[in-house]
């Protein structure tokens, strides 16, 4: 038998010191004394953020929160109100674009 908590306790656990220290490792890729997280640190504090967030936090207060605003375009009914022909690419645009990928090609 381990010493060492299970998951649940330990998220349960989680005081509010704890989760601003792991929401700033999150921000800046590192723990308080310098060293850098791993990816899988940094997933493992992201998850526990979150978990946090959704038991602790309003909708709007959480991690990842994008406040959805009523509009009328792109697909709603009121989408012909407003002409999308602006919005494409003419052949002579496209042609110039390919043109400018061939003389200088992105090296990724």
């Amino acid at each position: 038998m381990s010493d060492f908590p299970d998951l649940e306790t330990l998220l349960e656990n989680i005081t509010p010191e704890i989760y601003a220290a792991l929401t700033r490792a999150v921000e800046l890729g590192k723990w308080p004394n310098g060293n850098r997280l791993t990816p899988e640190q940094r997933e493992t504090c992201l998850q526990a953020v979150i978990w946090y967030d959704a038991r602790h936090k309003p909708e709007q207060e959480r991690v990842g929160y994008i406040e959805r605003e009523q509009h009328e375009h792109c697909g709603s009914d009121g989408d012909k109100a407003h002409d999308h022909s602006g919005n494409r690419w003419s052949e002579e645009q496209l042609l110039v674009f390919r043109d400018m990928l061939q003389q200088n090609p992105t090296r990724h």
